[in-house]
C-alpha cells in the first residue's frame, strides 16, 4: 500500500472538490456568526444551520461592492465556490456574492446606512439652512440628458427670469454615480459658489435611485456651506439624500418653485406694499390734522395775551415765593448767630473774672489745687482788673476737698 503525505492527500481532496460542476458555483443558504471583516477588506464568517456549519471567506474585490453590512444572526444566501484551504485542511465556501433572505439587500443597506447616519446627528434640524429669497445664480447637479433639467429650467426662468443656471452634469445611475454626485457639489462649494444647489434626478426603480443613497453623496450635502435642495423621483420617493437636504422637493419642478420667488406674486406683494403705504400715510396727515384743529380751538389759540398772562401769573408767585424764602433764610441765619454768640460769651474767661472769681499761677503755670502750692511759694493772682503778686503764709486743708 501506497503511503501518501497530507500535503498529497490534501491536495487531492481539493481537486475532488472543485471537478465537482455543482461545487463550482452554488447558492447556499444559512445564519452568519463570527462575521469579521479586517482592514484588507477581506471578510471571514461562517454560514450554519441546525445541523452543520461551514466556513467563509469573501475577498475584498466582491466584498467591497456590497450594498449592506452583514451581522451575526443574519439569514442570508451565498453564493461562491466550495473548495479546500490547503494549509489547515478545511473545506469552505468562497463568496462572491452574498444576499439578506427576506428584506431585499438594498433595504436592509438603505436602513443600516440611515440608523448609522442619524446617531450622527446629519438629519438633525439644527443642521438646516435656509434658503437664499432672492437668488442670482443657482446650481443644478443632474443628468444632462432627460426632462428634469428641462422642467427645471422652465419653472425656474418663468418665475425668476434673470436668474442664472449652471449646470454640473453627473451619471445619475450606475457604479460611478455617487462619487460624480459629490464631486460636483464640493466644486460648487470650492470653486464656482452658487447660491443655492438642486441635487437630483427623475424617477425609477430603487436600484435606479441608489446613488442617492451612497454615503458619499449625503455626507457631501452635510458638508455643503451652500443650501441644498434634494428633487430625487417622485413623490413617494425617498433617498437618504433627501433626509440630510436642507429641503426636500418631491419633484424637480417643485425644486426649481422652492428655489426661486414668483416675480409676479412678488409685484403683487410690492403693489398692495404700496397701497398700505399710502393708506397709512393719508391717516397719518388725517390724524395730525385733527390734532391741529384741536389745539386751534383752544382759548390761548385765539388770544394768545391769555397764555401770557399765565405765564406772567406764576413768575410772579414764583418771585414772591423766592424773596420769602430768601428773608426766611436770613432771619434763621441771624437767630443762629445770635444764640452762638451767647454761648461765646459764656466761655468767655474774663467774664467769670468779673462775677469774683480770679486765675492763680505758679512759675508761669496754672494752679488749680491747694494741694500743689507749699508755704513760701511765690504766686501771682490775676483778677478781672488786673494782677497781683503773692507769698503763701500758710495752708488750710478744706473739708470734703
Amino acid at each position: 500500500m501506497t503511503v501518501h503525505s497530507v500535503s498529497d492527500v490534501t491536495h487531492y481532496i481539493k481537486g475532488m472538490f472543485e471537478g465537482e460542476a455543482i461545487l463550482s458555483d452554488i447558492l447556499i443558504r444559512g445564519e452568519v456568526s463570527n462575521f469579521k471583516r479586517y482592514p484588507s477588506g477581506h471578510c471571514y464568517f461562517t454560514l450554519k444551520d441546525a445541523g452543520a456549519s461551514m466556513k467563509c471567506v469573501m475577498f475584498n474585490g466582491y466584498a467591497r461592492n456590497l450594498r449592506f453590512t452583514p451581522e451575526n444572526g443574519m439569514q442570508v444566501i451565498a453564493g461562491g465556490s466550495v473548495s479546500v484551504y490547503e494549509r489547515d485542511g478545511v473545506y469552505q465556501l468562497y463568496v462572491n456574492s452574498l444576499t439578506p433572505e427576506g428584506a431585499g439587500a438594498l433595504a436592509l443597506a438603505f436602513e443600516q446606512l440611515k440608523e448609522k447616519l442619524y446617531a450622527e446627528g446629519l438629519f438633525d434640524e439644527v443642521h438646516k439652512k435656509p434658503l437664499p429669497r432672492f437668488p442670482k445664480r443657482i446650481g443644478i447637479v443632474t443628468s444632462s440628458a432627460g426632462a428634469v433639467l428641462r422642467d427645471i429650467h422652465k419653472v425656474a426662468k418663468s418665475r425668476w427670469p434673470n436668474v442664472q443656471l449652471i449646470l454640473h452634469p453627473v451619471l445619475v445611475q450606475g457604479t460611478e454615480a455617487a462619487e460624480q454626485i459629490a464631486a460636483a457639489i464640493r466644486f460648487f462649494n470650492e470653486k464656482y459658489p452658487v447660491d443655492v444647489l438642486i441635487v437630483g434626478r427623475g424617477g425609477g426603480s430603487a436600484e435606479d435611485l441608489w446613488a442617492f443613497n451612497e454615503e458619499p453623496v449625503v455626507r457631501a450635502i452635510y458638508a455643503s456651506r451652500i443650501p441644498v435642495i434634494s428633487a430625487v423621483g417622485h413623490e413617494t420617493d425617498t433617498t437618504l439624500a433627501d433626509f440630510v437636504s436642507d429641503r426636500r422637493a418631491a419633484t424637480p419642478s417643485q425644486a426649481a418653485e422652492f428655489a426661486v420667488p414668483d416675480a409676479g406674486e412678488l409685484n403683487q406683494y410690492a403693489a398692495g406694499l404700496l397701497a398700505r403705504l399710502h393708506a397709512g400715510r393719508r391717516r397719518a396727515v388725517e390724524q395730525q390734522r385733527s390734532r391741529l384743529s384741536a389745539l386751534t380751538e383752544r382759548p390761548w389759540c385765539r388770544n394768545p395775551t391769555l397764555l401770557l398772562a399765565g405765564a406772567a401769573q406764576r413768575t410772579d408767585r414764583a418771585t414772591e415765593r423766592l424773596h420769602r424764602a430768601a428773608k426766611d433764610a436770613r432771619t434763621s441765619a441771624r437767630h443762629r448767630l445770635e444764640l452762638l454768640l451767647k454761648r461765646l460769651e459764656l466761655l468767655n474767661p474774663v467774664q467769670i473774672l468779673y462775677r469774683g472769681f480770679s486765675t492763680v499761677e505758679k512759675d508761669g503755670k496754672a494752679v488749680s489745687r491747694a494741694k500743689d502750692l507749699s508755704v513760701g511759694d511765690h504766686l501771682k493772682i490775676t483778677f478781672a482788673d488786673g494782677k497781683i503778686s503773692a507769698i503763701v503764709e500758710a495752708k488750710e486743708k478744706q473739708h470734703g476737698a
